[in-house]
């Protein structure tokens, strides 16, 4: 089951962010309320943290795009571990 990351309420009158670094790429576990993003507005920096744990899936937003207020940051894959790349089959010889 994915898993999405929302950019929070950032505050009063602040109504967009700028996703400035995100502290976790694509395969990374991560834990419940960890931090995964950090968000720049005029007034403030503030980290993401995951809403549950998991494996990072997908970013959506990268670092310099402008969000708003509940956009799709990105994607936690519910299973905890990485998953492997896929391989192809191999041939019968």
């Amino acid at each position: 089951m994915a898993i999405e990351i929302k950019v929070p309420t950032l505050g009063e009158s602040v109504s967009e962010a700028t996703v400035a670094k995100w502290l976790k790429k694509v395969g990374d576990s991560v834990k419940a309320d960890e931090a995964l993003v950090e968000l720049e507005t005029d007034k403030v920096t503030l980290e993401v943290n995951a809403p549950a744990a998991g494996t990072l899936t997908d970013i959506v937003a990268a670092e310099g795009v402008t969000v708003g207020v509940a956009a799709l940051l990105g994607m936690i894959g519910g299973d905890g571990a990485a998953k492997p790349a896929a391989t192809p089959a191999a041939a019968p010889p």
